[in-house]
């Protein structure tokens, strides 16, 4: 768990630049805060990978690591609908941080921290989340 919260932190160098918002100073973007966020939110995922029926997540969890994204957008979408008052964009950064520890535990070889940058940045309606709440520094 210590080296997949390695990775999450490691992450936000990628991060940083895509989603910054207007003003927002590079000195004041402390990553390790913004993993311990991400952390946070991802240990608010109660969803057993193992349970859920997706076959964008079966293919991942075959090795199919390509299908992330599409599988954390069907996930998302599947537990915010089952719970209106989740909003989609946190469940979306929810599920992807989770799965993303789910997956580096399962296939570590698999993983790589692009996947997590790419699913979140891939999303369009969860940068403007982002962007609106006032970039990572206020997430």
């Amino acid at each position: 768990e210590q080296q997949t919260a390695c990775v999450v932190e490691a992450l936000f160098s990628d991060l940083l630049e895509p989603v910054q918002s207007a003003g927002e100073s590079l000195t004041r973007f402390d990553p390790v805060v913004v993993a311990s966020r991400l952390r946070r939110m991802g240990d608010q995922c109660n969803l057993d990978f193992e349970k859920v029926s997706s076959k964008a997540l079966a293919e991942v969890l075959k090795g199919k690591i390509e299908k992330f994204g599409a599988a954390v957008d069907c996930l998302s979408r599947r537990w915010s609908d089952q719970n209106p008052e989740l909003v989609y964009e946190k469940t979306f950064l929810s599920v992807s941080v989770k799965l993303f520890m789910y997956v580096a535990k399962k296939i570590p070889a698999m993983v790589h921290p692009s996947q997590l940058t790419e699913a979140i940045n891939g999303n369009s309606q969860v940068r403007n989340y982002i962007e609106a709440c006032g970039g990572w520094v206020r997430m």
